[in-house]
């Protein structure tokens, strides 16, 4: 059987103009509570958190609108 296993990396610049790394590293800790007790976040989780983090902006921002 194949494995592949995923490598972490370092946090990578956000690619949202107006979002800064500490926003992004501060939701992806609260998604990801569980794996940053087994290591770091790989890429992959800091691209999904930082898209997260814009859509739940974006949800608020329509709501309070």
């Amino acid at each position: 059987m194949k494995t592949t296993t995923k490598q972490s990396t370092e946090q990578p610049e956000p690619f949202t103009p107006g979002i800064t790394k500490s926003m992004v590293r501060q939701h992806a800790f609260e998604l990801y509570r569980d794996k940053l007790n087994r290591g770091s976040l790989t890429l992959e989780d800091w691209v999904l958190a930082e898209k997260d983090l814009v859509q739940t902006m974006e949800t608020e921002g329509l709501e309070t609108a």
